[in-house]
């Protein structure tokens, strides 16, 4: 003769097991994706800040005088002899400025990541800028080219024989342009991803 015995759960044990199984179904958090896109966005608006401003600092300052000169004559090269310089560094502050100013926009992004508004008003000025960046970058890049190597054609001598502080100090400030230039570019991407609908 056998006995069964039944022996009820304890709530307990039942409680658990439920809770286990909302825990594996729970639906995402809101923002997901969109919202490692925001952060992603503030962060790369950070490095384009420094980048750009960097970039209109170092042409700021980019200055050398030749230690040898005549009674009548000192020979220098300054970022203000040349007028591509001196658009170059108001383009690039400005660029910077727009970046400092667009950073609340971004943080709005993350809090709310399916807000398309900001988003979408990043996109329009970040567009303007990076055309503003590019323009600023390619002019004076034609100059440090032309500091670099002259132009037998127009007889333009290289200078960058003589002033190479000059010519250093000023690629670079080109080359931290075109660094916040591909920032920018990617910002555009990254926020036209997000604002897909899936």
């Amino acid at each position: 003769m056998s006995t069964i015995i039944d022996v009820a759960e304890s709530s307990k044990t039942h409680a658990n097991e439920n809770e286990k199984a909302a825990l594996i179904s729970a639906p995402q958090r809101p923002g997901g994706w969109k919202k490692g896109i925001a952060i992603m966005d503030f962060i790369l608006r950070l490095g384009a800040i420094a980048a750009s401003l960097g970039a209109a600092i170092t042409m700021a300052t980019s200055d050398q005088i030749l230690p040898f000169f005549t009674q009548f004559f000192q020979f220098e090269a300054s970022y203000d002899s040349f007028s591509t310089f001196q658009f170059f560094v108001i383009a690039m502050a400005f660029v910077g400025g727009y970046l400092v100013l667009s950073l609340p926009f971004s943080i709005v992004a993350i809090i709310r990541p399916h807000a398309n508004g900001p988003r979408l008003f990043l996109i329009i000025l970040d567009t303007v800028f990076l055309t503003l960046a590019t323009a600023s970058g390619a002019s004076a890049a034609a100059i440090v080219y032309l500091a670099h190597n002259g132009n037998q054609d127009s007889n333009w001598l290289a200078i960058c024989n003589q002033f190479g502080d000059f010519c250093a100090q000023t690629s670079g400030a080109v080359v931290s342009s075109f660094v916040a230039v591909v920032v920018l570019l990617l910002l555009i991407v990254m926020s036209s991803l997000a604002l897909k609908k899936h």
